[in-house]
């Protein structure tokens, strides 16, 4: 049985987005030529160190629900927010904190060093994100259900800016919101080019596809390629 809602949030736009840039550098080296986004995540297993409280936390640890909007909007901005970051600051981002899918962290991963190796050097250095009126959509199905959110940013410059949609699926693991899909589908976007215009996301179990993500895995090689 299938559920579908629609909540709509007009916010203050500059006053609902966290500033997430990390202090520590993610450019590695000197060389603009051979400079690598840090997307590594340490593992906090040294004796005696006093974690953070978990992030993202599921309004109910054993299901998904319309309830977790709130919770999947700040997810995502925070997700986005760091990615345009390491993108055009060159700043660390940690994908476990958003993402659980090993494939998905990998496809991103090449995705921001592509998209870096291009961007990064231009001194064109983000300042924030802001969100126009954003989507949320839950569905549920046989694997605890998820949420769809269309989310329409305005990257800000410091001098500047431009803006585009992301669309995101949001799932409930241990208790814990992730992101299950994310897309960028605008003209042009590295998305755009390696996934395909069009794409309609409503699978959360795709990046599970190891057939799919070996094929993607080929396209974004052709496409790093092709843009040296």
């Amino acid at each position: 049985m299938k559920f579908a809602y629609l909540f709509v949030v007009l916010f203050t736009l500059s006053a609902c987005v966290k500033d997430t840039s990390i202090n520590a550098p993610a450019v590695l080296e000197d060389s603009s030529a051979d400079r690598t986004v840090n997307t590594e995540i340490t593992s906090g297993t040294e004796p005696n160190v006093v974690q953070d409280p978990p992030k993202y936390v599921a309004n109910d640890a054993g299901e998904l629900s319309i309830q977790d909007s709130e919770t999947a909007y700040e997810l995502c901005v925070d997700a986005l927010t760091a990615y345009y970051k390491a993108v055009w600051n060159g700043s660390d981002i940690e994908l476990d904190t958003f993402i659980a899918n090993n494939h998905l962290k990998q496809y991103t991963q090449k995705k921001i060093q592509s998209q870096y190796d291009l961007k990064g050097n231009l001194n064109s250095k983000v300042k924030n994100i802001e969100i126009d009126t954003w989507d949320v959509e839950y569905t549920d199905d046989a694997d605890g259900g998820y949420l769809y959110l269309h989310l329409p940013a305005h990257i800000k410059k410091f001098t500047g800016g431009y803006g585009e949609a992301t669309e995101f699926l949001v799932q409930n693991v241990n208790g814990k919101l992730v992101i299950a899909d994310w897309y960028t589908g605008g003209k042009g976007t590295y998305d755009f080019m390696v996934r395909g215009e069009n794409i309609t996301i409503d699978n959360p179990s795709i990046w599970n596809d190891s057939e799919w993500v070996e094929k993607l895995n080929s396209k974004q090689i052709e496409f790093s390629g092709s843009t040296r």
